[in-house]
Formats: structure tokens, C-alpha cells, sequence
């Protein structure tokens, strides 16, 4: 009997701000996505990929941190990367006036949609799992389940959405339930990178968090 095919949607920027929340789940920043996701596979089932959705930041730490991930994370021809982009916003206080500037990720929730209607559509997959805790996520994920695709919803540690609980073909997971599986798929402090012949290391600030003590 074939495998059932299951593709992955992680909404980047959900599932890195529900780590950054809980100051002890920092240390899983340097996780082996892939490999996560694996563990959630039952026998009949095989994973196609993992399509990974997020925006570059303009700060130039942040983004060096981020691509590092990325790179680690690519050295897995499971792993697929959309990004979307960073535009910046001002908001005011009506109060007293003070301007606050801010960034606002856009377009991944676009790419995401398109993603999961257009893999649905030309049966890609036969599961989909979206990572996400967005309700922006529902009308795409009707358009799926439409065309015959089971769609199945994991919330990131720390996020949740009513919408989203009602509309998933079985119960939500909840993955802060499952921090052993974090645990076990934290990246190698060096990382080689085939192409570009190439050691990375795990960022520097990203080490400090797996190195503290539970808090």
C-alpha cells in the first residue's frame, strides 16, 4: 500500500515568536525542521517536504542569526524556503503623540495560502500540516479540504486560534506538548555545508540560551 504524502507548512514568524515567549524555549532556535517534523509521521505516511514561510529582518544581527538557520536548515533538500518581506510602520500613540517605529512581516501569509490551495489542487499531497496559530489561514485551508486534501493544524508553543481549532480534520496539536521532540532535533553546534564547503556555527547568542539553566 503507498505511503500517504504530507506536506508541511510552518509559518515562520508564528513559530519563532511562540519559542521567544518562553525564555527556556529559546534553545530550540537552532532546530532541525525536518527532522521535527519527521517525528510526527506515522508509518503509512511519508513526509514530502517542509515549506518554510518567513520575512529577512533589515537588522543586520537578526538577520545573520536568521540565515544561518536557513542555511543549516536547506542542507535538506526537504527543507523549502519563501520569504516574504519586512516593511517598516509607524504607530502612534493618540494619546500623547509618541511615534513608535515597528516592522510588519508581509506576504507570507499570502505565499502560505497559495501554497497549501495549489499543492491541494494538483494532489501534491494527500495531508497537509499547517504550522500556524493564524486565522488568516481558513479560507485556503476550506479550499484544500475541498479538493480532497486533509488538512491538519499544529499551533506553534504558545499560540492559539478558535478559528483554526474548529477547522482541522482532527484535533489540534499543541507543540509545546512535545518539547522532548524540540530536545532531540536541536541542529549540531556546526553545521557543513555541502555546496560551499563550508563549517557554520550556531550563533553565538542563540548557544547562550541552550547553554543556561532551566528557568
Amino acid at each position: 500500500m503507498d505511503k500517504q504524502k504530507v506536506i508541511v507548512y510552518v509559518d515562520g514568524f508564528n513559530l519563532y515568536y511562540g519559542l521567544k515567549k518562553n525564555l527556556r524555549w529559546r534553545r530550540y532556535y537552532w532546530l532541525d525542521v525536518v527532522k521535527f517534523f519527521e517525528m510526527f509521521m506515522k508509518p503509512n505516511q511519508e513526509l514530502v517536504c517542509v515549506k518554510y514561510f518567513s520575512a529577512k529582518p533589515d537588522n543586520l544581527d537578526k538577520a545573520l542569526r536568521q540565515n544561518a538557520f536557513f542555511q543549516a536548515n536547506k542542507e535538506n533538500p526537504k527543507f523549502q524556503l519563501f520569504l516574504g518581506k519586512y516593511l517598516r510602520k509607524n504607530i502612534k500613540c493618540y494619546n500623547c503623540g509618541y511615534v513608535i517605529q515597528t516592522y510588519e512581516e508581509k506576504e507570507s501569509d499570502v505565499r502560505i495560502a497559495t501554497q497549501i490551495v495549489n499543492d491541494a489542487n494538483n494532489h501534491n499531497c494527500d495531508m497537509a500540516i499547517v504550522v500556524s496559530a493564524d486565522s488568516d489561514m481558513v479560507p485556503a485551508i476550506e479550499l484544500a479540504m475541498a479538493a480532497g486534501t486533509k488538512v491538519f493544524v499544529y499551533f506553534p508553543p504558545f499560540h492559539r486560534s478558535n478559528s483554526l481549532s474548529s477547522i482541522s480534520t482532527s484535533r489540534v496539536i499543541n507543540l509545546e506538548r512535545y518539547e522532548s521532540r524540540f530536545r532531540q532535533c536541536i541542529l549540531p553546534d556546526v553545521v557543513h555545508l555541502e555546496s560551499a564547503d563550508f563549517d557554520l556555527t550556531i550563533p553565538d547568542k542563540w548557544k547562550a540560551y541552550q547553554s543556561r539553566q532551566n528557568v
